[in-house]
C-alpha cells in the first residue's frame, strides 16, 4: 500500500490567553505514514478514531519549565489526550486487529504504541457510539463517579450545587447526587445547558448568565455539598452559602484558566463553617473505583438510567476551534472530535 496522510495537531505556540487556532495549535498534514511495513517494534498501528476535548488542556500548554500535576504538551509535536482507536495491526500479543481501545493518544489520523500497558481493550457489550468512551463512559464520567463516590459523604435530603452542570462531569454529578436522595442546584451558560440540566433531574437549573449565582443559592437556603468546575466568584457564592459542615469537591476552576487564575475571597467560611475542601485528579482514584466504574457505568448509559449529551466536530481539522470553544463556554455539550469511521 502506498503511505498516506497522517494528519496532526501540533502544539505551535504557548497561548498568552485563551488558545488561538492557527496559532497555539496548527493542522499539520506533512507526515505520511505506509499502514503495511511502518515499523511496529513490539507494539501497535492504532488508528485514532474519536478524541476527547476537555477544560485541562489549557493548562497543559504552557511553557516546560512550569510544573503541574500534568507534563506539558511539547513544541512542535502533536497534543494528546484521551482518544478511542481501532487496532490496524499489532505485533503485541495483548491486541488482534479490529480492537478497540481506549487510552491517552496524540491527536493524528494514526500512532504507533510500543508501551501499551495503559492502553484499555474496549468490549463495548452495551453497543455505546465510541465518542461515550471518552466522555461519559471515559475520563470526565470517571471523575465524576469516582470523587462522588469518595467524597461527597451524601445524605439523603442534603442539598447539593453543581456548577458547569451541563458539561459532561457537572451532568454526572446532577445524577448521582440525585440518586443520592439529595436535591439539586445546577448552574450553566445558555437556556440549552439549563434544559439538560432539567433533563438530568436537576430540581432547580439556572442560566447564571442571566441569574445571580448569591441570589439563587440565598433564595433556596444554602448548600451542604458544592461540586466546583468554575472557581472564582462562582466557588465565593457557594462559600458564603455553605451550611455548617459543608462539603467542597474541587474538580477544576476554569474561571482562571485564561487570565492568570481567579481570585477567591471567601476562604475563612472554610474555618467558621468547618467546611470540608477535597481537591482531587481522577487517576489517583482509579485503582479503587475503576472496575465498578467500568461494570456499572456503560450500562447505566445504554439503558438510558444516566443521560448524556454530546457536541461533536467532524475532523483533525477542527480540534482547534473545538479546544477555544470548550474555554470560552461555547460548546453545547461533552467536546468530541470525530477523527474518522472505522
Amino acid at each position: 500500500m502506498a503511505p498516506v496522510t497522517n494528519a496532526r495537531v501540533i502544539f505551535n505556540s504557548v497561548p498568552e490567553g485563551y488558545p488561538e487556532p492557527g496559532k497555539t495549535t496548527v493542522y499539520d498534514i506533512t507526515q505520511t505514514i505506509d499502514l503495511d511495513t511502518a515499523p511496529l517494534n513490539g507494539g501497535v498501528l492504532l488508528k485514532i478514531l474519536e478524541v476527547s476535548i476537555d477544560p485541562y488542556l489549557r493548562g497543559k500548554m504552557r511553557a516546560p519549565n512550569k510544573k503541574s500535576y500534568s507534563p506539558p504538551f511539547t513544541l512542535g509535536e502533536p497534543i494528546d489526550n484521551f482518544a478511542v482507536a481501532v487496532v490496524v495491526r499489532s505485533e503485541e500479543e495483548r491486541f488482534k486487529k479490529g480492537d478497540h481501545v481506549y487510552g491517552v493518544l496524540p491527536f493524528a489520523n494514526y500512532t504507533i504504541v510500543t508501551t501499551t500497558k495503559e492502553l484499555r481493550i474496549l468490549d463495548n457489550k452495551h453497543n455505546l457510539p465510541w465518542s461515550v468512551y471518552v466522555g461519559a463512559a471515559g475520563m470526565p464520567g470517571k471523575t465524576a463517579y469516582m470523587a462522588w463516590k469518595e467524597y461527597s459523604y451524601a445524605k439523603k435530603g442534603e442539598t447539593v450545587y453543581v456548577s458547569t452542570g451541563a458539561g459532561p462531569v457537572g451532568s454526572l454529578v446532577i445524577q448521582l447526587a440525585k440518586q443520592s436522595g439529595c436535591r439539586v442546584i445546577g448552574s450553566a451558560g445558555s437556556d440549552e445547558k439549563v434544559a439538560f440540566m432539567k433533563e438530568c433531574g436537576a430540581d432547580v437549573a439556572f442560566n447564571y448568565k442571566t441569574e445571580n449565582v448569591r441570589d439563587v443559592l440565598e433564595r433556596e437556603g444554602g448548600i451542604d455539598i458544592y461540586w466546583d468546575n468554575v472557581g472564582g466568584e462562582t466557588l465565593d457564592a457557594a462559600l458564603e452559602f455553605a451550611k455548617l459542615g459543608g462539603r467542597f469537591i474541587e474538580c477544576g476552576m476554569i474561571s482562571g484558566y485564561n487570565t492568570g487564575g481567579a481570585v477567591t475571597k471567601n476562604l475563612f467560611h472554610v474555618v467558621a463553617k468547618s467546611l470540608s475542601v477535597y481537591g482531587f485528579i481522577v487517576f489517583r482514584l482509579h485503582e479503587k473505583y475503576e472496575t465498578q466504574f467500568y461494570e456499572e457505568v456503560p450500562q447505566l448509559l445504554a439503558e438510558g438510567k444516566l443521560k448524556y449529551s454530546e457536541h461533536v466536530w467532524e475532523g483533525l481539522d477542527k480540534a482547534g476551534e473545538a479546544i477555544l470553544a470548550v474555554q470560552k463556554g461555547t460548546n453545547k455539550a461533552k467536546a468530541v472530535v470525530k477523527v474518522a469511521q472505522e
